[in-house]
């Protein structure tokens, strides 16, 4: 069963109902000793990373979360807390990804933030992305990017820049895109992740 890390940050209905939706079985952790209830984590969020940082510090979970040892994806937000680094507030981050999320630079083809559909092209082989076609289309909504660093990108986008869509670190895995809202491949790597 997932457990969904709740520390505050965003609106997780779309999440839930995704869930709901493929028949996979989730409960909420909002205490160390909830964690011991599930066989995978999630951390969603939305927003300024800076914040959300904060607002998980103040949970209390942040080193065992960093000492889990079950699947664990971060999904926007969640995904770049567990960089090291973000300058979306100067923020530093859980770093269990020694890499940075930058912020992207505008110009006339490519605005910010980044929001829609984008293809995402898998770089590792990894039952994450299993049934899912290289170059499948994904939704992104985000104004900040997590660095290309070929030892932890499991798929990539280009932005007016080529970054990180996915990443992965042992039981850490990271998607830039929100899979709840992605369609069919979104749902394919939700339950994807629900049998790694």
């Amino acid at each position: 069963m997932i457990g969904i890390i709740r520390y505050g940050a965003g609106n997780i209905f779309s999440l839930t109902a995704a869930l709901e939706r493929l028949g996979i079985a989730y409960g909420m952790v909002n205490s160390e000793e909830d964690l011991e209830q599930y066989d995978r984590y999630i951390i969603p969020g939305v927003g300024h990373a800076g914040a959300a940082m904060h607002k998980l510090e103040q949970t209390g979970l942040v080193p065992k979360i960093k000492a889990l040892k079950k699947p664990t994806l971060g999904i926007c937000v969640g995904m770049q807390l567990l960089t090291a680094y973000s300058e979306e507030g100067d923020s530093t981050l859980l770093n269990i990804f020694p890499i940075k999320t930058l912020k992207f630079t505008s110009d006339a083809n490519h605005k910010v933030p980044h929001t829609g559909w984008n293809q995402v092209f898998t770089e590792k082989d990894n039952p994450l992305f299993k049934n899912i076609p290289a170059g499948s289309h994904f939704y992104f909504v985000h104004s900040y990017f997590i660095e290309y660093n070929n030892a932890y990108t499991l798929s990539s986008t280009n932005y007016n820049i080529k970054f990180s869509a996915s990443i992965w670190r042992d039981n850490f895995y990271g998607v830039q895109f929100h899979p709840e809202k992605s369609g069919v491949y979104g749902e394919q790597l939700l339950t994807n992740f629900s049998k790694l």
